[in-house]
């Protein structure tokens, strides 16, 4: 069942008291009209036909003024396209979008904030801080999904953006906004619009203590598009990662800091997620990792405590996949002479980065054994891939790796062949006496 407007034929699909559109007071009246037929083609069509319309009329992107966003992804907002965007509270979302809002707005676009957390005046006080002024950007403080797209409908706006979808509500649900029913009609609504009226659109998610994004499973799979904004509070250095982008790569990092004026971008990350190492310190090692098109060296740390005296020992890992530093701890007791099996271990990857690359395995191995050992490796950047029988393998892309690292002046240590865990370990200086 819809509703139509008597004055102007708005529809809507739940009853309202005025017409958003023409705001007629008369109230809408039910609708007898047949319910719109689905957008999938009833007759399957070739892909190749597919293929070659979309190579001939390839459909230009909306950049968001925002590089660091837009080099994520891939180019900018597709029409129609659903963006989830998540992160911890406070590391920046809202502020991100906004931004992104002014620079539409001033590029001559248009763009819907609806927020169902804040009031208006709370958002005009952060958008005169972040210095959103110009162009056309519209505010609605409003929680009902058919509101905001009714106002969306109405507007047609180049970029529509939700914040948050756990604080949105349908009033056909009976249960409150955030529970798993809410969020999956409430998310089914919104991306049925986008695509509907090929407006992109954004949705902010919330995250869970365990820093998955709260709500159903089944969102992550219903949008295009999924985002995650980390960091470290006290650096003030944000990551916006892709977990998913079905219209470009996943490989590919976006780099902010967090200032009093907003998040600005990083042109230059390697030398910010460097800038502060100490080359005298043991337990720390330089690693180019490939993030798409970019190579980005971090800096990866451990540290390596005295011998517990209980049966299990503390193994913490902070930016690397906790199974390949247990993993990498008993390669280097095994078949390196190092002795860890007592001793507590912590590795951590500086700037809140997150490295899921085999070529990880050996900085993170040269940084537990120079940290055991209390020998610094200096200005050397290496890597490779480390595997259960003790040799390191050749890594990927090492070119591009060596020359990143050549240019803030490091020297690269990696193997051009596979060869034993502790014979390139002494390469870097770190023997066992």
């Amino acid at each position: 069942m819809s509703y139509r407007c008597s004055e102007c034929g708005y529809t809507s699909p739940k009853w309202m008291g005025f017409c958003p559109r023409c705001q007629s007071t008369e109230g809408l009246t039910v609708s007898e009209e047949p319910a719109r037929a689905s957008r999938s083609a009833t007759v399957p069509v070739p892909a190749t036909t597919l293929v070659r319309e979309a190579d001939a009329a390839a459909t230009p992107r909306r950049e968001s003024g925002v590089g660091e966003l837009d080099r994520v992804l891939g180019g900018g907002f597709v029409a129609g396209s659903v963006v989830l965007v998540g992160g911890e509270p406070g590391v920046g979302k809202s502020s991100l979008l906004l931004q992104v809002a002014g620079r539409i707005g001033e590029a001559g676009g248009s763009v819907l904030v609806a927020t169902a957390e804040e009031s208006l005046e709370q958002v005009g006080l952060r958008a005169r801080r972040l210095g959103v002024g110009e162009g056309d950007v519209r505010l609605l403080a409003h929680d009902d999904v058919d509101t905001i797209l009714a106002a969306a409908a109405h507007l047609t706006p180049d970029l529509l953006v939700v914040d948050s979808i756990q604080t949105v509500r349908v009033d056909e649900v009976p249960s409150g906004p955030g529970s798993v029913a809410q969020v999956r009609e409430a998310s089914a609504r919104i991306i049925r619009f986008a695509k509907d009226h090929d407006v992109p659109t954004v949705l902010v998610g919330h995250v869970t203590k365990d820093g998955g994004i709260a709500g159903p499973r089944m969102l992550e799979h219903m949008v295009d598009v999924v985002l995650y904004l980390d960091g470290e509070s006290d650096r003030g250095l944000r990551v916006l990662s892709g977990l998913k982008n079905r219209f470009g790569t996943t490989h590919t990092s976006g780099l902010f800091e967090m200032r009093h004026e907003g998040l600005a971008e990083i042109p230059d990350p390697s030398s910010a997620f460097v800038a502060g190492r100490q080359t005298g310190a043991s337990g720390s090692v330089v690693f180019p990792t490939i993030q798409g098109r970019r190579t980005v060296l971090v800096e990866v740390q451990a540290l390596v405590g005295g011998p517990s005296g209980g049966p299990n020992p503390r193994r913490s890992a902070r930016g690397v996949e906790s199974a390949r530093l247990h993993q990498i701890v008993a390669v280097l007791d095994r078949h390196a002479g190092l002795p860890f099996s007592d001793r507590e271990v912590y590795v951590a990857v500086q700037g809140g980065f997150t490295v899921r690359e085999p070529e990880a395995d050996l900085p993170v191995a040269a940084a537990l054994a120079s940290s055991l050992l209390d020998r610094p490796v200096g200005d050397v950047a290496t890597w490779g891939e480390v595997g259960l029988t003790g040799e390191v393998r050749p890594a990927s892309q090492s070119a591009r790796r060596a020359e990143e690292a050549a240019r803030l002046g490091l020297r690269s240590v990696v193997p051009s062949e596979a060869r034993p865990l502790a014979a390139v370990l002494a390469d870097l200086g770190l023997v066992v006496r």
